[in-house]
């Protein structure tokens, strides 16, 4: 027989005298006369109710099987008398597939802390907040794919290891085959010092180059001893490029990604999406469905720093234009003052990285910061330095030989033309859809200082 997942079932339009479910067991209960088994799979945020009559062989095989259990039920689909359920499977066959003991299983049936189940990250996904997180994490992945695929962008897959620093931060992991204390970078693997990438973005731009619109989805690290809840070791980055594109086609296509997830999360996550609404954040839904409502606010650097001098906030870092904005600055724009995600642009060019163009005041590059509610930075993008002469200069003073960028500049040589793009945090992105405060619950497997266990 073919196995039916319990979403299918869940939502079948007439009863079945015969389904095939497997899942684990969420709870059971034992009444006189018979016993319900909830069982989940992990394709829908509900469980399936199971009656186990008394004396019959489904009964004899289910024995001691209890919470945790991975359990096979056969049996008929019919119209449930319970209170919010449908649907109900009568069992006539129950095979155990895996035991799990109910002195040791640690999942029990009532609220477990976000610390205790990171101990467990193995099996947090049986939780309901944790299924629910990484099935909305799927549906946000699928439609980044189709943001860029409904406008003709080309994915491309970039180097995890890498010989430059994209971002300048020198807070990288280096890969070696050399032994524990050799450092002669001459006799590794690849005769010179290799790293884990920060970024896919300066190959990005070189297909962007020859194939117009490219755009990267794909892991990414920093060694960056930060333990906060926005940060993560291993995390992954959504990276599109244009050619013959400025910065204001790349603040548009910053919006319309973010607009476009959460409009489809909104659309094929609803029951996910409810429970975060109702134990997380209680505020969530209202903020999501408000963001597809209007345009972003934007306003340049120099504007956002007065905004916040003007404030009568007191922030722990103060205030001074020439400063890369805080997190604390970063939220109370898009919190506060706007109530809604705010484009910042035009950034000194001190605080920003080599490849941004520099505008014409010399003193500025065109960098833009998509900034949300809750969460601060999400997205960060320019319009990337064309002019091979500026290059090299911008090279120079942030203390980077040119030669080691040389197939870099060669672009700037050989039909250089405007472009831009960005990189879009996608962890951030997924607190944002869920209000979960910390990187590391919607990452299954979160790399942080210290943590490596999984």
């Amino acid at each position: 027989m073919q196995k039916t997942l319990i979403v299918d079932a869940l939502n079948a339009e007439t009863a079945q005298d015969a389904v095939q479910i497997c899942g684990w067991a969420r709870t059971r209960r034992d009444l006189g006369t018979c016993s319900f088994v909830e069982v989940n799979d992990g394709s829908c945020l509900a469980n399936m109710q199971c009656v186990v009559d008394h004396g019959t062989d489904a009964y004899a095989s289910l024995g001691s099987a209890g919470v945790g259990a991975a359990l096979s039920v056969t049996g008929a689909l019919t119209p449930s008398p319970g209170k919010d359920q449908k649907w109900e499977v009568r069992a006539e066959k129950i095979r155990v597939l895996g035991h799990a003991d109910p002195e040791t299983y640690p999942l029990q049936k009532k609220r477990h802390s976000d610390e205790f189940l990171r101990g467990i990250a193995h099996l947090r996904m049986r939780t309901n907040k944790y299924g629910a997180a990484f099935r909305i994490r799927s549906q946000a992945a699928w439609a980044v794919h189709e943001f860029f695929r409904e406008r003709h962008f080309v994915w491309v897959h970039t180097p995890v290891l890498t010989g430059s620093d994209c971002e300048g931060a020198g807070e990288m992991f280096r890969v070696t085959t050399l032994p524990p204390g050799e450092e002669n970078a001459g006799k590794d693997f690849f005769t010179r010092n290799c790293y884990l990438t920060v970024s896919g973005q300066l190959e990005a731009e070189a297909l962007a180059m020859g194939l117009g619109r490219v755009y990267t989805f794909g892991p990414a690290f920093r060694a960056e001893n930060s333990n906060t809840p926005r940060h993560a070791a291993e995390f992954w980055m959504v990276e599109p490029e244009m050619a013959f594109a400025d910065i204001m086609d790349c603040m548009e296509l910053g919006e319309g990604l973010i607009r476009h997830v959460v409009e489809r999360v909104l659309e094929h996550c609803e029951a996910d999406l409810r429970l975060f609404d109702n134990f997380v954040d209680k505020d969530l839904l209202i903020r999501l469905r408000a963001m597809l409502e209007k345009p972003f606010a934007r306003v340049t650097y120099a504007e956002a720093v007065r905004l916040l001098e003007s404030s009568d906030k007191s922030f722990v870092f103060p205030v001074v234009f020439g400063m890369d904005l805080q997190t604390e600055h970063e939220r109370y724009l898009a919190e506060e003052h706007f109530q809604q995600p705010v484009i910042v642009y035009d950034y000194p060019r001190e605080v920003k990285p080599f490849y941004m163009r520099c505008n014409n005041d010399n003193e500025t590059v065109a960098a833009m910061d998509i900034l949300a509610p809750r969460i601060g930075e999400l997205v960060g993008g320019s319009q990337r330095e064309e002019r091979l002469d500026v290059l090299t200069q911008r090279l120079q003073e942030t203390g980077k030989d040119p030669d080691d960028y040389w197939w870099y500049t060669d672009l700037r040589r050989f039909g250089s033309a405007p472009h831009a793009g960005f990189g879009l945090g996608f962890e951030r992105l997924l607190m944002l859809l869920t209000g979960i405060a910390n990187i590391r619950d919607v990452i299954p497997f979160p790399r942080t200082p210290g943590s490596l266990d999984f």
